[in-house]
């Protein structure tokens, strides 16, 4: 019996040679990079989270580890009967109205003034950039010696103009006044650079049709710039509610020799942070002190929420405008 040969068919298309895919070795290359940052968000991050939202059910105090007992929502519930909390979220919330407004229109003004096209712009640019490059550190330090009741350069150069030699207590009667001062001279470099951009995103076009159709230069702010930048202040407007209530470096080293000073700044600045470290640096209730900072994120997260929900009353979108039409 002849045997029947078999033909091969015809293969069509490319046989997948052994290995990872070109695919995969993307995704392969992909993880491998990303894998450092994954790291050390979860080491550094998400641990450091989850460990303080468990301390902040416990009466942990740094040392008794063999000891250390689950108390629910106690600390949370001691953090209403705290005058101390309530008076230091006032003081916050102080600073806040006071130090956020005025650090969106100045920096947001000088914006304005440096985006004009004089010679010499650059320069200036760079010198009212330069106080966000000092270390806080430095800067503060000499910002007590100029801020000093007796012999601080500030009450000197005032006195020059008064009858007798004054002695205003820049870091301690006004110390929320002196230290709102600081954080505006340290903080419009950093607030001026991202308006900046935010102007230099405008076309020139809709200016310049503007004024061919007669607007003048206030006109022209009012109805296109200002319009225009609403994304860029709302950016900056939640950069800012967020680093007020977290502020902690300025008002501990205002007033302080040094972070190891047993001294606690004056009741002016005893902001919410700074109550919240007394708790855990001083008093090692890191319990409470962790309770503090949670009850500090929801908050946060609250007033974020709303400045979020008010965006659509406020900020200009040319997306929003096309779907309302």
């Amino acid at each position: 019996m002849a045997t029947e040969t078999l033909t091969p068919q015809p293969i069509y298309g490319q046989v997948k040679k052994a290995g990872l895919t070109r695919s995969q070795k993307r995704t392969l290359t992909f993880y491998t990079l990303v894998l450092p940052w994954i790291i050390g968000f979860i080491f550094l991050s998400v641990f450091p989270l989850v460990v303080g939202l468990l301390t902040s059910f416990t009466n942990y105090d740094g040392l008794n580890l063999e000891t250390i007992k689950f108390v629910g929502m106690r600390n949370y519930a001691r953090a209403f009967d705290d005058a101390d909390v309530s008076f230091s979220l006032m003081r916050t919330v102080l600073w806040g109205l006071l130090n956020l407004p005025l650090w969106l229109i100045v920096s947001f003004t000088l914006a304005l003034i440096l985006n004009q096209d004089v010679k010499g712009r650059g320069i200036f640019r760079t010198i009212f950039y330069l106080p966000s490059l000092i270390p806080a550190t430095a800067a503060i330090t000499a910002w007590r010696i100029i801020l000093e009741r007796n012999f601080g350069m500030l009450n000197n150069f005032i006195s020059l103009f008064t009858p007798e030699p004054i002695a205003i207590g820049w870091l301690s009667d006004y110390s929320l006044q002196g230290m709102t001062g600081v954080a505006l001279w340290g903080g419009l470099g950093s607030g001026m650079i991202i308006f900046l951009a935010g102007l230099q995103g405008i076309p020139d076009e809709l200016k310049e049709a503007a004024r061919i159709d007669g607007a003048n230069g206030l006109q022209v702010f009012r109805h296109i710039t200002l319009p225009l930048m609403t994304p860029v202040i709302f950016f900056q407007l939640v950069l800012g509610l967020i680093g007020a209530f977290q502020q902690l470096n300025l008002p501990l080293l205002f007033t302080r020799v040094g972070i190891a000073s047993a001294s606690v700044p004056p009741r002016p600045i005893y902001l919410y942070m700074i109550h919240t470290w007394s708790q855990i640096m001083d008093q090692g209730r890191y319990g409470y002190g962790t309770a503090l900072l949670w009850m500090l994120f929801i908050g946060i997260l609250i007033l974020t929420g709303i400045v979020f929900w008010s965006e659509k009353y406020w900020v200009y979108t040319g997306a929003a405008e096309e779907g309302g039409k």
